[in-house]
C-alpha cells in the first residue's frame, strides 16, 4: 500500500525530451533505452510514453529484432 503524504514521481517522457516524433527501427541506441537488460520491452507504466508512442517503440523493436540488430528476450535459467 503506497503511503499517501509522498509524492508521486512520474517518470519523464523520453521521446519528448529527445524530441522525437517519429520512432525508426534503425535507431538502435534509442530503442535500446526501451529494453530491459533481458530484452523484454518496458512497459509504458516504467518508460512514462502516451499509448501511441509506447505502440511506435513497441513497433519498432520488433521490427528491429526482425532484422537481427537488436535481441530477442533470453530464456531465464
Amino acid at each position: 500500500m503506497r503511503d499517501s503524504k509522498r509524492p508521486v514521481k512520474r517518470r519523464q517522457n523520453l521521446l519528448t525530451k529527445e524530441g522525437v516524433t517519429v520512432v525508426d527501427w534503425k535507431d538502435v541506441t534509442l530503442l535500446r533505452k526501451f529494453i530491459s537488460d533481458r530484452g523484454k520491452i518496458r512497459s509504458r507504466r516504467v518508460t512514462g510514453l502516451t499509448p501511441q508512442q509506447q505502440r511506435q517503440v513497441a513497433t519498432a523493436i520488433k521490427n528491429a529484432r526482425e532484422m537481427a540488430l537488436l535481441p530477442y528476450p533470453s530464456q531465464g535459467r
